[in-house]
């Protein structure tokens, strides 16, 4: 008589756990105060405290590179004091001038009886001219060192060379901020020499973005088996083991799908039918099942993981960067639980891994992560050619030029501040996270801290991850908060349809797409660039 083998018994798990801790003091807040919401104040403000900031560390790069080259260049102070024929470097902001750029005068002056063009996907075109500008004025930059750099309004560069006999100025050599310092985090230095690290232990965080509930193809069957997934109930013995180190999940914006505009063909209601619906809403152009919906998925998993949730474009949020947290009434019972984190857009999270000892907690690693939903990287996207620049180079760029939406205010829409720029990039993150992006995407990028600071690294290190619309992809990333490993998880099932695509089953890993600036290679996948769980 055959025997029938006893079913596994799945052993105790305890969820790993991470703490919040207090922000360091180069890390600024995008909570606006009633000080930041006045639109008096003009745009320019922020160009200005923009560059005063880090001019002085690009003239301190420049003169530490140029100033053992033939001819000995000096530091030009103002764009507008430069010599013909002289070799010299200026600082300042570039500024991109583009035809194809939105131009609020030429919108003013259009005939509003037509509809407006669509929006091109890309600012870029021949006739585009590269400026930098200070206090002083603007000066035409020439030459195939800037046909070849990576140069997109707002960034602020030194540029060596000279003054052409027309008034431009040619360019043989660029200087950028490079990264930020990146303080040692707690712990780190310790541990880097132990060598019985308990792998089982790590403590992993999960991304997602994209969820576009309440979109025409609807993912409801990939987002319950993700909610079942972080909930432990879904999954073999193994997957549920590796569902209870996840310790935190990140939604990184575009969670609601975008509303559609009522057509010009459809009834329009009469005024006695305005008037009854005056203090109610009007179900015949708003439903509120997406965010009932919403709110009942947030609520299964807040039960069970901390969320941290952050506003995107196409979310119930203000459109001016930086995006507001959303009100926790929406979320209707979850917002009673303390594991529900609304976030801005952008944000910082600088979290603690806890190791216990003795029945007593202490933080054992601190990590830094800066997230976003990834408005700044797609406007970014629009001004470079795609030939030669991918949004993952782009995002990379950022790092060395401390400054994570460098459109903004020009095409990149955000609240005026009279004497600060809180997109600047003072400290360099451990983890930079983008949401909203069409695939994934990894890399480790290091830099160099040339000055000697105490606390600080020798090299910066951070892990930048493109995170895809879940909606499409059924992607989930997972980011190890010791060795900054990334691998992703695909959910689906076959004949499942998502995002008008079928995807494959449950459990199989679909390489992400092939990134030209990012190879696989052996040595990219030990660092963790990708991969399947």
């Amino acid at each position: 008589m055959d025997t029938i083998s006893p079913l596994s018994v799945p052993p105790n798990l305890a969820r790993v756990s991470t703490a919040i801790l207090p922000p360091s003091e180069n890390i600024p807040s995008f909570v606006l105060g009633l000080d930041h919401k006045s639109y008096k104040t003009q745009y320019s403000n922020i160009y200005f405290t923009r560059l005063h900031e880090l001019r002085g560390n690009v003239e301190e790069r420049a003169n530490k590179r140029w100033k053992n080259l033939e001819g000995k260049p000096i530091l030009i102070p103002r764009v507008l004091e430069v010599t013909k024929s002289q070799l010299c470097y200026v600082v300042g902001t570039i500024y991109m001038d583009m035809p194809l750029k939105p131009n609020v005068m030429e919108d003013i002056a259009r005939d509003h009886s037509i509809p407006p063009p669509p929006p091109p996907n890309k600012f870029h075109s021949s006739d585009d001219s590269v400026m930098l500008e200070d206090e002083s004025g603007r000066i035409r930059l020439v030459g195939d060192r800037v046909d070849k750099a990576r140069l997109i309004t707002g960034v602020i560069i030194g540029a060596l060379g000279m003054e052409t006999t027309n008034g431009d100025f040619e360019v043989v050599d660029i200087c950028f901020p490079e990264m930020a310092p990146q303080p040692l985090s707690e712990g780190e230095a310790a541990e880097e020499d132990r060598m019985d690290v308990d792998v089982s232990s790590d403590e992993w965080i999960a991304v997602i973005s994209g969820l576009d509930i309440g979109a025409l193809s609807p993912s409801d069957g990939q987002m319950q088996m993700l909610v079942e997934y972080l909930t432990g109930e879904l999954g073999s013995i193994d997957e549920q083991i590796s569902s209870s180190q996840i310790s935190r999940l990140v939604i990184a914006g575009n969670s609601m799908a975008s509303l559609s505009i009522t057509g010009r063909s459809e009834p329009v209601p009469n005024v006695e039918d305005r008037k009854s619906r005056r203090y109610g809403q009007d179900t015949s152009t708003f439903s509120s099942h997406p965010m009932r919906a919403l709110a009942a998925h947030v609520l299964d998993i807040a039960r069970a993981i901390p969320i941290h949730i952050l506003p995107g474009e196409t979310d119930p949020s203000g459109t001016l960067m930086p995006q507001q947290p959303f009100p926790r009434a929406i979320f209707g019972q979850a917002a009673k639980l303390p594991t529900l984190f609304c976030e801005t857009n952008p944000t910082y999270l600088r979290l603690g891994a806890l190791s216990e000892s003795d029945g007593y907690s202490s933080i054992q690693r601190t990590r830094t992560l800066l997230i976003h939903s990834g408005q700044p990287l797609n406007d970014a996207f629009k001004y470079l050619p795609s030939r030669r620049n991918t949004r993952l180079s782009i995002l990379e760029s950022t790092l060395y030029w401390r400054h994570m939406a460098p459109t903004a205010p020009d095409t990149l829409w955000c609240h005026p501040y009279l004497d600060a720029d809180p997109f600047i990039i003072r400290e360099t993150p451990d983890v930079y996270i983008v949401g909203g992006q069409k695939h994934f995407a990894t890399k480790i990028v290091e830099g160099k801290n040339e000055d000697d600071v105490e606390n600080m690294r020798l090299k910066s290190r951070c892990r930048i991850v493109m995170v895809p619309s879940f909606a499409r992809s059924g992607t989930l990333v997972l980011i190890n908060l010791r060795t900054l490993d990334v691998k992703c998880i695909n959910f689906g099932a076959e004949g499942m349809a998502s995002g008008g695509k079928e995807l494959e089953k449950l459990g199989t890993s679909r390489p992400p797409s092939p990134i030209p600036a990012e190879p696989i290679s052996s040595v990219a996948q030990s660092q963790g660039s990708t991969g399947g769980m």
